[in-house]
């Protein structure tokens, strides 16, 4: 496939298109669409399984966030029970034990707030909202990477395209050549010899045609594989006119493509955010060694069966009935308040190596930014430098397919009128195709190379400035 086969596989980019250019490939019972290159980014970026999860994941960094938030609200907990004693217990009016069956139950409300803990909280809200906004990034890099796969793909069915209709043309030249040799031949102008060296060289094409068709099929079921789509939903895709003028080699600097990129990359954002992240819970792990003041209070109220109706003449008879329960639950209430202070002196060395590691995470994630930067500056670089290199390889092509067609004019005249054999006229005939081959393999190396810039500028990735038709 030449180099742009080289740099879909680099890429890890693949496409797929079924049935185009394949011979008496009937596309019956499936509709058949016309896809553009919109058409395929929008639908990966709607139903790519990847995304999705990368979203999923967002959405869990959310709740993180949201929890953290909630962290600092005081508790508020309430509880409830009921219960039977039998036995030797302590009456719950003369607090004497006695031998008896009784029952109970208990009320109970109770909150809680931290109001100093060194700034934890604080620094995990921060810490959260440092995630869930990296995990936001790392959702876009995503859906950026799966559009630039889906345009690698896109573009490596036209150039498939391309190389079916050079092996068709082929094809049709060497069968139209045939017949005029077997015509000389007849004639007695040429040698049998000639005759069965282009029907040799026919095959040679016609096989040509079927490998180029099977690469045709390939590229079109990897496209769908990329989609998520199966390859029973056949589909053809838009085919613009791609032409490469002088003017296609205006490319924006490498230092000015880098300069934004690093600004605006996602995969730059995200890192800077995992920094953050990192250094909040550096701080985390040091407000550990603070004193930790909290408040607490609490309210509760008891009923009991054993409780009685004291008569005030006589307050030391307990024989009464038992007391109403709701008078019980107003008389029986409690309620306490208090302030507590936790001072951590030694834990078995436990902050400090929580501190310790979380400054080796905070380093790390320093690193990540930086090597993050260098490898978009790398990147940048050697696209731009490829860019170049493919367009002079574009030019160069360009001449040496328009030399090799003369040649072979010249020497198909030459071969018609009986003056070269057919062994000169196959070498002339695959000098010119391999130079064919070569330059669309350079056309489509430059469009790559040139959308990969436009997707580190944050353009919108299109076709649209070398599409002709347009």
């Amino acid at each position: 496939m030449g180099k742009f086969k080289t740099i879909c596989s680099a890429s890890r980019i693949k496409v797929y298109v079924v049935g185009l250019f394949v011979l008496g490939l009937s596309l019956n019972s499936f509709s058949q669409e016309v896809w553009s290159l919109d058409d395929c980014v929008n639908y990966a970026l709607d139903n790519n399984i990847q995304i999705k999860q990368s979203e999923i994941s967002t959405e869990g960094y959310d709740i993180d966030l949201l929890q953290s938030k909630l962290d600092i609200i005081p508790s508020l907990n309430a509880s409830t029970s009921y219960g039977w004693s039998e036995g030797r217990n302590p009456d719950p009016q003369t607090n004497i034990y006695n031998i008896q069956n009784s029952r109970q139950q208990f009320y109970s409300v109770n909150s809680q707030i931290t109001l100093f803990n060194g700034l934890q909280q604080y620094n995990s809200i921060r810490k959260a909202k440092a995630d869930y906004l990296a995990s936001q990034y790392d959702a876009d890099k995503m859906r950026d990477d799966i559009s630039l796969m889906i345009v690698g793909g896109y573009l490596q069915i036209l150039f498939s395209m391309e190389l079916v209709k050079t092996a068709v043309e082929q094809v049709d030249i060497t069968a139209l050549q045939i017949s005029r040799t077997q015509k000389l031949v007849d004639a007695g102008t040429l040698a049998k010899g000639d005759l069965l060296e282009m029907l040799s060289q026919g095959a040679r094409e016609e096989v040509n045609l079927i490998n180029a068709e099977n690469q045709l099929n390939l590229a079109y079921l990897d496209l769908l594989q990329l989609l998520d789509m199966t390859a029973a939903e056949r589909f053809n895709i838009e085919r613009p006119n791609i032409v490469i003028e002088d003017a296609s080699l205006e490319l924006i600097p490498s230092d000015k493509v880098y300069e934004y990129a690093v600004i605006n990359r996602p995969e730059i954002k995200s890192a800077e955010y995992r920094l953050q992240s990192a250094e909040r819970a550096l701080a985390i792990a040091r407000g550990s060694r603070s004193p930790i003041i909290s408040l607490s209070g609490g309210w509760g109220t008891t009923w009991s069966d054993q409780i009685r109706v004291i008569d005030p003449d006589n307050p030391l008879d307990f024989s009464g009935p038992t007391k109403p329960y709701d008078d019980q639950l107003k008389d029986n209430v409690n309620k306490n308040w208090s302030v507590s202070l936790s001072i951590p002196i030694y834990n078995g060395y436990q902050v400090s190596s929580y501190v310790s590691k979380s400054k080796l995470a905070s380093l790390n994630a320093e690193y990540n930014l930086e090597l993050t930067q260098n490898q978009i500056r790398k990147n940048v670089e050697t696209s731009y430098t490829d860019a170049i290199a493919a367009f002079k390889s574009y030019l160069a092509n360009e001449k040496s397919l328009e030399s090799f067609s003369e040649s072979f004019k010249y020497m198909e005249q030459k071969f018609n009128v009986g003056l070269v054999n057919s062994l000169d006229y196959n070498v002339a005939k695959q000098q010119m195709t391999r130079a064919e081959s070569d330059l669309i393999s350079a056309k489509y190396d430059f469009v790559f190379k040139t959308k990969i810039l436009d997707f580190y500028m944050g353009k919108t990735i299109t076709l649209d400035e070398f599409d002709v038709q347009n």
